[in-house]
């Protein structure tokens, strides 16, 4: 299917044209036809499927532009995100003259902003802080008006701590507002929210290109006793990455990693959702200009930043969200080149393995030590000890060719077994017996020749 099968206005036409799009992507091809009837949607994608034209294209489709209110209000929880998103909006504008698009973010100056929306915008992108501020506090923006909202980064959203904002002003916008939610994964956490503002929304799920490329390889490094950044530091000197991804679970290991990478010599960036705006923004100019191979993040703070290269990703135990793993390992590998997947594990992280194992991920087992690699036998393969290889022997033994299986058999050779193994300790024990007189003999007799003790 491609998009001149669909029965689009010539505005949008060009718009699609303008942009280059020939074929929607699987993201596309679902959210259009749904977002036209004014359907509800939860969208699941990974950055790269191409979800932002998913809910652009409907739009340039719905909004009419001769009407001077908002129609659209589309929000994102960084101002680098928004960002991203208004510089693919603007593109709408270059297609239809009268359509109006405004950016409403932190780090803009707060009086110019407020000028530039006297005349409302039709289409509202933006961060939900500053969005509520001019629309509910300031009220300079009418956001009333508006029929479409749209969440993009949900679950970060909710991380960052924004959703309250975003309820405060969804709840005094149009009580049937086409709503429309995408995300990476979405957490138990956000599911009330979805429920207050949407009743029986389309959920579209669309696995992301990278979960399971050839080109990744998963590998799996046991920690035993040792904590993560521990171990961690035992294996960096193990690679030579361009850029090395390492994730963990909370902001709060984040810092802790970064800071022990740092006190060991380690150039890192940090991106995690416990930096303030300064910080961020200088870590995202130090990752644009690839100053240092070591990125140390949480997944959420992550997400949507395209990070060129990324030769290495190392996960710091695995995530309650185990699609998260999959986010994490589809950040290598890309654009043809293969990458590595390192993942240190605990005892209570088998559950996650398996799970991970039975949805296709083939994970290598090794160990970094004396500077060297070594291949660890297969996850979940346990080892045979001595005596379990003696007691197979034993039955062995016990068992006679074209024996015919009685009741009771088992019974009985376990009984016999136990006979053997009994009988064999006693000749050890008496072994040992011996063994100990005989040295007692040979030590008296040195006594009796030299006259002196050799303890």
């Amino acid at each position: 299917m491609s998009y001149s099968d669909y029965n689009f206005k010539e505005k949008t036409k060009k718009f699609i044209e303008n942009i280059g799009f020939v074929e929607p992507t699987p993201i596309q091809k679902a959210v259009i036809p749904m977002a036209l009837k004014g359907k509800s949607i939860v969208g699941i994608s990974d950055t790269g499927t191409g979800k932002t034209h998913a809910f652009l294209i409907p739009l340039m489709e719905m909004i009419n532009s001769t009407i001077n209110e908002v129609q659209a209000v589309i929000t994102a929880p960084t101002r680098e995100l928004a960002q991203q998103i208004y510089n693919r909006a603007k593109e709408m504008s270059e297609t239809d003259s009268d359509l109006r698009v405004r950016l409403i973010t932190g780090g803009i100056n707060r009086d110019k902003m407020v000028e530039s929306i006297k005349k409302q915008p039709h289409i509202v992108i933006g961060t939900p802080g500053r969005i509520k501020d001019l629309f509910l506090n300031q009220e300079v923006l009418r956001l009333d008006t508006a029929k479409t909202l749209i969440i993009d980064e949900a679950d970060m959203t909710l991380e960052y701590g924004f959703l309250d904002d975003v309820d405060a002003f969804a709840g005094r916008m149009k009580e049937d507002l086409q709503m429309m939610v995408f995300s990476a994964t979405i957490p138990q956490a956000l599911r009330p929210f979805l429920k207050k503002y949407m009743q029986a929304p389309q959920t579209i799920k669309i696995e992301g290109e990278f979960h399971n490329s050839p080109k990744i390889e998963h590998v799996l490094i046991p920690c035993k006793h040792h904590d993560y950044g521990e171990r961690l530091l035992d294996i960096l000197p193990g690679f030579q990455p361009y850029i090395c991804l390492i994730f963990a679970n909370t902001r709060e290991e984040a810092k802790k990693t970064a800071s022990l990478l740092r006190k060991n010599g380690y150039d890192l960036v940090e991106i995690h959702g416990g930096l303030e705006a300064r910080e961020r923004k200088q870590a995202m100019r130090r990752l644009q200009n690839l100053e240092c191979p070591y990125v140390v993040a949480t997944d959420i703070a992550a997400r949507g930043l395209d990070i060129e290269g990324v030769s290495h990703v190392i996960s710091l135990g695995f995530p309650s969200e185990l699609d998260f793993y999959k986010h994490r390992s589809g950040r290598t590998g890309r654009n043809g080149n293969s990458g590595v997947c390192f993942a240190l594990y605990k005892d209570d992280d088998e559950k996650s393995i398996n799970h991970l194992k039975e949805q296709g991920i083939v994970f290598e087992h090794r160990n970094f030590r004396n500077g060297q690699w070594t291949n660890l036998k297969p996850f979940g393969q346990k080892r045979i000890s001595k005596n379990d290889l003696h007691e197979k022997e034993l039955a062995k033994r016990l068992t006679k060719k074209d024996q015919r299986v009685k009741p009771g058999y088992k019974k009985k050779r376990a009984a016999a077994i136990e006979k053997i193994k009994r009988k064999e300790r006693r000749e050890m024990i008496a072994g040992k017996i011996k063994e100990q007189r005989i040295e007692r003999y040979k030590a008296q007799q040195r006594m009796k020749r030299y006259g002196e003790s050799e303890e």
